[in-house]
């Protein structure tokens, strides 16, 4: 058995779920790299990423490196002696960095490659329909999510769940392949599988524009794409009524097939709900946020705003 001195490298929430598995398994944790703390808020006060902040309650060591490619940081790397890598959520590394352990550089990716290489495959997988998805863990190469892959362990989607859902699941997920991935390497029983080329299904990097909500598709279609970017980054669309408008973000909602008359992306309110018309029925909006404003019920919204019968999202 080889005893294994870990490097390992993230940022956000995600990448703490499995920081911790590590952690609590007694695995060696030589260093933690994670991104530099940035300004933010209106008081611009530097703010710490999970990873750091959980790095630091644990008393490890945490490195912030701006440039992964610097002579310094390279040298503060090769002397932590680590024989592994671990990389979860963080950056695209430099061959010097992922090629310097002797035991290699792997990487947990939210998906089951090569399906849905890229920046937000928990968020594509629901925004696309599917009804499974998973984690990876594969050795890291030259490209981005395409080394060969060490253990996959997949999951079912309900068609209920939110992004935020499937992220907390695949977290826990994603513990439990890190684990065994380092279980295999440490008794010398990795067997790896080399990825096709090709991908099918891509996990582009989320934007104002695919976040958009276009109504003029069916309404299954509308129902995920919402809730496959809720909590985060959140689905918007522009509500016009008259002189007003308003970018609003749409979080939980439910969808209804009906047969209407109402142009795609019309604005429906009763006194206490609204609803807005796709090609082949309706989305009923639970919870939404208008700017300035917490995210409430849309009950709560109509109590302040009245909107007229030709409101409609642009």
């Amino acid at each position: 058995m080889t005893k294994l001195r870990i490097v390992f490298m993230g940022t956000p929430d995600f990448a703490v779920g499995i920081l911790d598995a590590i952690y609590k398994n007694k695995y060696e944790i030589a260093a933690v790299i994670t991104a530099p703390d940035k300004p933010a808020g209106r008081g611009q006060k530097l703010n710490e990423s999970a990873v750091k902040q959980y790095a630091v309650e644990k008393g490890l060591k945490v490195l912030q490196p701006t440039n992964l490619k610097s002579d310094e940081f390279l040298a503060e790397l090769k002397a932590l002696n680590a024989n592994l890598q671990v990389v979860v959520a963080f950056r695209m590394l430099p061959k010097a960095v992922w090629a310097m352990p002797e035991l290699g550089t792997f990487n947990l990716h939210a998906s089951l490659l090569p399906d849905y290489r890229g920046a937000a495959p928990i968020n594509w997988a629901i925004i696309n329909g599917e009804e499974k998805t998973g984690v990876t863990t594969f050795f890291i190469d030259e490209k981005i999510d395409t080394g060969a892959v060490i253990l996959k362990k997949e999951i079912e989607i309900s068609e209920q769940e939110t992004a935020g859902i499937l992220h907390d699941k695949l977290m826990l997920l994603g513990a439990e392949a890190v684990v065994e991935t380092l279980e295999l390497i440490e008794n010398g029983n990795v067997k790896t599988t080399i990825q096709p080329v090709e991908e099918t299904k891509t996990a582009y990097k989320l934007n104002r524009e695919n976040c958009k909500i276009v109504f003029n598709q069916n309404s299954k279609s509308v129902y995920n794409h919402i809730r496959g970017l809720n909590p985060y980054p959140s689905a918007y669309t522009i509500v016009k009524d008259g002189e007003n408008e308003w970018n609003v973000k749409i979080q939980d909602v439910s969808y209804r097939i009906e047969k209407h008359d109402f142009k795609a992306g019309s604005f429906i309110t009763s006194k206490k709900t609204i609803s807005i018309a796709a090609s082949d029925g309706f989305i009923d909006v639970e919870t939404l946020q208008f700017p300035g404003k917490k995210k409430m019920k849309a009950s709560e919204l109509l109590n302040g705003i009245q909107f007229s019968d030709k409101a409609y999202c642009i």
